[in-house]
């Protein structure tokens, strides 16, 4: 199995190109002159960040508060800046994978290739597959804090949620099923 390790990673961010709408999303790793590319869909993104903050807030809370993770991302290591160009990818995620390495204080982060017998990405498991390729990135706790702050408000930036419903609104409104399937609202919250 092809596998892409960073170990750590100069550096490690979600980000999006297009409209929100027609947004495309990516996993980008870069060091050592190596940059890898990963295809993923948006809500993947949201559960990787999400799993982050629940994976750290678990081991600080075993740890008893002794754990050298941060309780939130510390300013110096944010990340603004675009994807790096040009944006080839390598391969689209089907599977994630989170782990903390207590030996090494590191959070392991592994993105699967999806594989022709799996419909759609399914967010986060530890399903194996030898042929997959697999972006394996390791981090530290702080950096991970870092790269979930990013990754929530990129997710954040899309289209504004329906007030009824809760699914995006596009420009022209949408077929909002709290009003029987007649369009929903128009404007902007």
């Amino acid at each position: 199995m092809p596998v892409y390790d960073y170990d750590p990673p100069e550096r490690f961010v979600a980000g999006a190109v297009g409209q929100p709408g027609a947004r495309t999303f990516f996993l980008q790793a870069r060091a050592q002159g190596r940059l890898t590319t990963v295809g993923l869909e948006k809500f993947q993104v949201a559960v990787l960040a999400d799993r982050l903050d629940e994976l750290l807030d678990e081991v600080l809370r075993r740890s008893g508060g002794r754990a050298a993770v941060p309780a939130v991302a510390p300013a110096d290591l944010a990340d603004d800046a675009p994807l790096e160009q040009p944006i080839m990818e390598d391969f689209r995620v089907g599977t994630m994978a989170l782990a903390w390495d207590p030996e090494n204080e590191q959070v392991i982060i592994e993105a699967k290739e999806v594989t022709e017998d799996e419909e759609e990405p399914e967010g986060l498991s530890l399903a194996e597959d030898e042929e997959a390729m697999v972006l394996r990135v390791r981090i530290s706790p702080a950096a991970a804090r870092a790269f979930t702050q990013r990754a929530l408000q990129l997710v954040a930036a899309g289209r504004p949620p329906c007030p009824l419903c809760g699914l995006p609104l596009d420009s022209t409104g949408h077929v909002c099923p709290r009003q029987n399937g007649r369009r929903g609202p128009t404007t902007e919250i």
